[in-house]
C-alpha cells in the first residue's frame, strides 16, 4: 500500500513540475510589409539521365534568380526585417495583421493568430528603432544645461 501511496505522490509531483513551467513571453507587433527579394540563385542543366544513356552532350546551364520574401514587422519602438528560416515550407502572412513574436537564441519566433497561430522561425536581417517613438525623440531638458 505505501508503494503505491509513493508512486502516486511521484506522479502528481512530476505532473505539478510540468505545468509551473512559464510560458513565453510573446510582444506584440504589426506586419506592415512584404517583399520578394533575391535570395540566391538556382542552376539546372540541360543534360538528364536520358543524355547519358544515348550520348547527347547537352552543355546549357540555366540560371534562375530565387526569390524570398522578406517581411516588416513594427514593435513600439523597434522596426524588425525578417526573413523565413525555412523558405522551402514558408506561408505567405497577413500584411496588416497583428502578430505575437519572441526571440530565442538567434531567431525570432513568430506567431499569427489570424492565420493558423503556429509558431515559426525567421532570421532577424535587421533591427531598426522607430523614428516615430517616443523613446528616440530627443528631450527638451538637457543635463549639459
Amino acid at each position: 500500500m505505501r508503494k503505491i501511496l509513493a508512486l502516486f505522490i511521484l506522479i502528481l509531483g512530476s505532473l505539478s513540475l510540468t505545468q509551473a513551467k512559464d510560458r513565453p513571453a510573446y510582444e506584440k507587433g504589426k506586419l506592415t510589409k512584404m517583399e520578394s527579394v533575391p535570395c540566391g540563385t538556382s542552376q539546372s542543366s540541360g543534360k538528364g539521365i536520358a543524355g547519358d544513356l544515348i550520348g547527347t552532350d547537352s552543355s546549357k546551364v540555366k540560371t534562375q534568380e530565387v526569390l524570398c520574401e522578406e517581411y516588416t514587422l513594427e514593435t513600439k519602438g523597434v522596426v524588425y526585417r525578417i526573413r523565413p528560416k525555412d523558405a522551402k515550407h514558408a506561408i505567405l502572412l497577413p500584411i496588416g495583421g497583428e502578430a505575437d513574436f519572441r526571440l530565442h537564441k538567434d531567431e525570432l519566433i513568430l506567431r499569427v493568430p489570424e492565420a493558423d497561430d503556429k509558431e515559426r522561425s525567421y532570421e532577424v536581417l535587421s533591427m531598426t528603432p522607430r523614428s516615430d517613438s517616443e523613446g528616440s525623440k530627443p528631450s527638451l531638458n538637457h543635463p549639459n544645461d
